[in-house]
């Protein structure tokens, strides 16, 4: 929790997006060195309270990844903060000046042109992907690893590319008036495709270590979860009996993400499965779909990706041809706390979460074309990344 001139500004979590916070009223308890410090969580309108003593307090836990520490783990303050939507938190405090920004009471010239300026994104330790695949103005699948670019085919759907980048699974329509599919493996390296599973089949997935290959196969009148070695297809089976309508991929070796259109489902190999109900993660502001996108953070499974298509959409939100507008949010799971992060005024969909979890890539409806572009995960660093649509990310 960082605490400023005015109060709480901000609350971060490991593996999770900063909480921006609004300041309220301090109090001060008569005859101790304590306060009460009251704010909003910006997003959602929670009430954080955070009760400050001045006392002496020892963290013997060290983050090699927080701000610097005494080297005797002691501090001046002991701290416990309070979030409507989370656990409570206590800890240690300390005067830290040097983790804010200088404070210049006298502007100048130079002060009133930087106020033109937009502001400084907040995430700078980012890495930008090494491999994505997309499809181009004319509906052709693209990979690019690095500076190689190569054109895997005229067309397809539903692009996974696998974490080192160099292999991509997409499918591929065989019917213009049947559901038949094929998924096709794509090897960057040797340029060849192969096919691997024909059918009634779609949304094809890679392992977290690119060992296995799920996908939705149409059984008895339903969508079911099947799986395979990647390198040997002709064996797939069934992963799970559940009927869903879409699969969202992996959350770790042995579970998957998977949806039908009440509730969420994670399907492990392991344990029992896992139900959320849909309307708890998209709240009032969307509708649920089969072709909504919801994806997991690669370092926090409780933090979760939705893209889908507003039911009450922000004022001013563009249209497709379509006529609907769209959008993508944050969820966590044991919270329940929900954020938008797509920007009111724009068409987003297909969001996916980079490798280093800081940067969020979706397709946006701009002028009649739908380039990808970039935000990080704080809702700062909006920019157009790329012409192509329905991105996906490898390394």
């Amino acid at each position: 929790m960082r605490i400023g001139l005015k109060g709480p500004e901000r609350l971060d979590r490991p593996n999770y997006p900063p909480i921006a916070l609004e300041p309220a009223e301090v109090s001060h308890e008569s005859g101790a060195d304590a306060w009460t410090y009251h704010a909003k969580d910006s997003a959602t309108g929670a009430s954080v309270v955070l009760h400050l003593t001045r006392e002496a307090c020892s963290d013997p836990v060290i983050d090699p990844t927080s701000a610097p520490r005494p080297a005797s783990g002691k501090y001046t303050f002991r701290a416990s903060v309070d979030h409507a939507q989370l656990s409570p938190m206590k800890g240690c405090a300390r005067i830290a000046t040097e983790l804010f920004p200088k404070i210049n009471n006298q502007p100048d010239e130079a002060d009133d042109t930087d106020k033109k300026k937009p502001p400084a994104p907040t995430i700078t330790n980012f890495k930008p992907p090494v491999a994505v695949a997309y499809l181009n103005a004319a509906g052709a699948v693209i990979l690019n690893r690095g500076t190689v670019r190569k054109t895997v085919a005229p067309s397809g759907t539903e692009l996974a590319l696998s974490h080192d980048g160099k292999k991509l699974l997409y499918t591929r329509s065989d019917s213009k008036t049947g559901p038949d599919r094929t998924i096709v493996l794509y090897d960057f390296d040797t340029g060849k495709s192969q096919d691997l599973v024909h059918g009634y089949v779609r949304q094809p997935f890679w392992s977290p270590d690119d060992s296995r290959i799920a996908f939705l196969k149409a059984q008895d009148r339903s969508w079911q979860v099947w799986s395979f070695a990647a390198a040997a297809p002709e064996a797939a089976t069934l992963f799970s009996p559940q009927a869903v309508n879409s699969l969202h991929g992996w959350t770790d070796g042995h579970t998957l993400l998977a949806s039908d259109m009440q509730s969420a489902y994670w399907l492990s190999s392991e344990n029992s499965a896992q139900t959320v109900l849909l309307s708890d993660i998209y709240g009032s502001a969307f509708q649920i779909m089969s072709s909504d996108a919801i994806r997991v953070h690669p370092l926090n499974p409780d933090l979760l990706l939705v893209s889908a298509d507003y039911a009450t959409a922000p004022t001013g939100a563009p249209k497709d041809a379509m006529g609907l507008t769209a959008g993508f949010l944050l969820y966590e799971v044991r919270s329940r706390r929900r954020t938008m992060l797509c920007p009111p005024d724009q068409w987003g969909r297909a969001a996916e979460w980079s490798r280093d979890g800081l940067q969020v890539f979706y397709t946006r409806v701009v002028s009649g074309t739908s380039p990808t572009f970039r935000i990080f995960w704080d809702g700062t660093g909006t920019q157009k990344y790329s012409s192509g649509s329905w991105l996906v990310i490898g390394q």
